[in-house]
Order: structure tokens, then C-alpha cells, then sequence
């Protein structure tokens, strides 16, 4: 080997072993970070719906959509109560 291979490489040796330990160093304080997707997601969907225009009007869209479901949803367990009530009381159909 020439002596600019062994500089080379001597180089890269000592940049790599500089990456590793910063890396390893990184990782023992790593922490992990919490976020609530749902207030943020909301609020952006309000600002998006007020904008107007195509998008404002996709995002009011997936909004009245949410909020079908959610209504879907109350319903059915109202509708499982109401079934269970009349299981009950010993009702025929």
C-alpha cells in the first residue's frame, strides 16, 4: 500500500470510529416523544375547512363524515341497549 492509502484509511478509521461513538452516545439518552395527533389533527381541519375553496370544501367533507360516524355509532349502541332492555322484559317481535 502507498503511504496516501494508509493515510486514507487511517482516516476514514478515525471518522468512523467518531460516527459510532456519537451514535452510541445519542441512542443511551435517547427520549421519546408524546404527541396527541387528535387536538392537532382538529385544529388543522378547522383552519383547512375555513379556507375555502376546494380543499376547504374536502375538508369540511371529512369532518361532516367524522361526525356521521360518531353519530352512527351512538346510535348503534343506543339501538344494543334497547336490545337488551326488550331480551329482558321478555318481549317477542
Amino acid at each position: 500500500m502507498s503511504g496516501k492509502a494508509i493515510h486514507f484509511s487511517v482516516r476514514m478509521g478515525i471518522v468512523t470510529i467518531i460516527f459510532a461513538s456519537g451514535f452510541f452516545c445519542g441512542s443511551l439518552t435517547q427520549r421519546k416523544a408524546f404527541a396527541d395527533w387528535g387536538e392537532i389533527g382538529g385544529v388543522l381541519l378547522d383552519q383547512v375547512s375555513e379556507s375555502g375553496g376546494t380543499v376547504g370544501s374536502i375538508a369540511q367533507l371529512g369532518k361532516t363524515i367524522t361526525e356521521m360516524e360518531k353519530n352512527v355509532s351512538n346510535l348503534q349502541q343506543n339501538i344494543e341497549t334497547l336490545k337488551k332492555v326488550k331480551t329482558a322484559l321478555g318481549a317477542k317481535k
